[in-house]
């Protein structure tokens, strides 16, 4: 098998239309049926739910748990989250994995936890790698995506899209069966 491989050179979303171009061929070529989205503002989320729109493919924007900055607050608006969704995308808000109740514990101890560990070994591929890590098995959890299957996996540095991923899913309690498979899209630094 042969497959191009594209290379950013800066994070950010500035990456985020070339990402959307490579998932939009990937789906068209290799007939991916799921596709999963980080987004925080709903921005990047929408950006996809309008481009795969009508291709088939099962598009979940996955956003950032209620509270992650702030306390009690949700980044993506109601409004938002309805434009997503009129474009025929699923929304799931959660838990990110690597941001949970161990995270409590590591600021009030001083400690590492396993999660934390985790999070740092894949960020050596990228925030965005580890994004596309974690939403998968996200997605996973609350049923929107089968286990076992290979879908593509959007994530980034910060805002915007600047990797892509070709994962094979598993739910956070079978993590040892998520699979990378392939890169198609990531910043070299």
């Amino acid at each position: 098998m042969e497959r191009r491989v594209l290379y950013f050179e800066k994070t950010g979303k500035e990456n985020t239309a070339a990402c959307l171009e490579v998932v939009k061929e990937a789906v068209a070529e290799a007939g991916y049926r799921h596709v999963v989205i980080a987004s925080t503002s709903g921005e990047t989320g929408l950006l996809f739910s309008e481009g795969l729109k009508g291709r088939g493919a099962n598009v979940v924007v996955v956003t950032h748990s209620s509270g992650f900055k702030e306390q009690n607050t949700l980044e993506l608006s109601p409004d938002m989250k309805k434009e997503i969704e009129r474009k025929g995308a699923r929304v799931y808000t959660g838990t990110i994995l690597t941001h949970s109740i161990e995270t409590a514990f590591a600021a009030k101890f001083n400690g590492l936890y396993p999660t934390q560990i985790v999070a740092l070994a894949l960020r050596r591929f990228g925030e965005g790698a580890k994004v596309c890590c974690e939403i998968v098995m996200m997605a996973a959890d609350a049923g929107l995506i089968p286990e076992g299957e290979e879908v593509l996996a959007v994530g980034g540095t910060a805002r915007g899209a600047d990797c892509v991923a070709v994962i094979r899913s598993a739910a956070s309690k079978r993590f040892l069966d998520l699979k990378v498979l392939e890169i198609l899209a990531k910043p070299r630094v």
